[in-house]
């Protein structure tokens, strides 16, 4: 069981980027999913999660309005595309999973977001 992130990269202020989460091994509705980031110096913060249906999504106040989180279940994969990127959004950006059901959770090894000009 493990979750794959990629997309990540080095990208100019206000350009943008989709990262994508594969979650290999597991049953993808029974989990939420989240992306959280860390960057350096920095703790690791959640950046938006969306609900193992898919009906509840949240976003912290520093991304809403320029990050949108969604997924396919028929890819057990979960997206972040990440427009109008600021070079504070520099990060290792993780996926997040967590079964409400049994309470497991799973990390993936993450990937890291440079926004430079």
């Amino acid at each position: 069981v493990q979750l794959v992130e990629a997309g990540g990269g080095l990208v100019q202020p206000g350009g943008s980027l989709r990262l994508s989460c594969v979650a290999a091994a597991l049953i993808f509705s029974d989990f939420h999913m989240s992306w959280y980031r860390q960057a350096p110096g920095k703790e690791r913060e959640s950046v938006a999660t969306i609900s193992n249906a898919g009906d509840s999504i949240n976003y912290s106040d520093s991304v809403k309005g320029r990050f949108t989180i969604s997924r396919d279940i028929t890819k057990s994969t979960v997206y972040l595309q990440m427009d109008s990127l600021k070079p504070d959004d520099t990060a290792v950006y993780y996926c997040h999973a967590r079964s409400p059901y049994s309470g497991m959770t799973l990390w993936g090894k993450g990937t890291l977001v440079t926004v430079s000009s």
